[in-house]
């Protein structure tokens, strides 16, 4: 069985019976539960109402970095992040490849995350791309250890793992692991080890090869873990279950 360790249901569709019929095809492909994570405090109301009843999805609450428009206070996320019903913190973190001129409300966002997740003690869901100085000092400074976090859709370099590992944080990787110009990436994912690994999909972006330029939905997660299985020269099996353990000890909170 498989997990799909990182989702945005609700932007697959707003159709309630198109979602009946994703989580439905995901079944049916072995893929045991996903966590559904919010990119804005605003919109979590309007997720909640789409992928609430579903016993095998859970959510998260938080401000993507590239929804600063959307940035709440600490107090705000605070308050949803103490909900049953919320199983990690975020997805929040830093992105200068699209919005560096949000740089320093990005980072105090990516902070009071941070803060919150130590408090509610639920693990980070971290997004870092083009500021991984930045976020490796920012979670130097105030990210304790027993909180929990994975830097989801992983794409940096084999340092930056290594950093965040050390810190007990687990890394996540999507469907970019299956193109042909991720080699860098590649050669990064049979180093990292399977303790600390995590699969998703990201989906409805980022669609492994070969449904590239059709939209993602978890039950793809399964081509992400068939060619992690294939780098690391192990069975389909052995990294879903690794995979999907792994998840559970993170996410601690989700009621399986």
């Amino acid at each position: 069985m498989f997990v799909d360790s990182h989702c945005h249901l609700d932007r697959i569709s707003e159709s309630s019976v198109e979602i009946d019929e994703i989580v439905k095809r995901a079944a049916e492909a072995k893929v045991e539960h996903m966590l559904c994570v919010a990119v804005s405090v605003k919109e979590f109301t309007s997720m909640h109402s789409a992928v609430a009843k579903y016993s095998n999805v859970s959510m998260s609450c938080g401000v993507h970095p590239l929804h600063q428009e959307d940035a709440c206070d600490y107090d705000t996320l605070l308050e949803y992040a103490t909900r049953d019903d919320v199983v990690a913190v975020g997805e929040t973190g830093l992105d200068y490849h699209y919005s560096e001129d949000t740089k320093a409300t990005q980072r105090q966002s990516f902070i009071d995350h941070i803060k919150v997740a130590n408090v509610v003690k639920k693990p980070l869901i971290i997004h870092t791309r083009g500021a991984q100085q930045d976020t490796l000092d920012i979670l130097n400074e105030y990210y304790e250890h027993d909180t929990g976090a994975v830097l989801h859709c992983f794409t940096e370099s084999l340092e930056m793992a290594e950093a965040a590992m050390a810190m007990g944080i687990s890394i996540s990787i999507s469907g970019i692991v299956t193109f042909k110009s991720a080699s860098e990436l590649q050669a990064t994912v049979k180093q990292i080890p399977l303790d600390k690994l995590l699969i998703e999909t990201d989906s409805p972006w980022l669609a492994p090869t070969p449904y590239r330029g059709k939209t993602n939905e978890p039950k793809y997660v399964v081509r992400v873990a068939e060619f992690i299985a294939d780098l690391k020269g192990m069975s389909v099996a052995e990294l879903a279950e690794a995979s999907k353990n792994n998840f559970y000890q993170l996410f601690r909170h989700v009621k399986r």
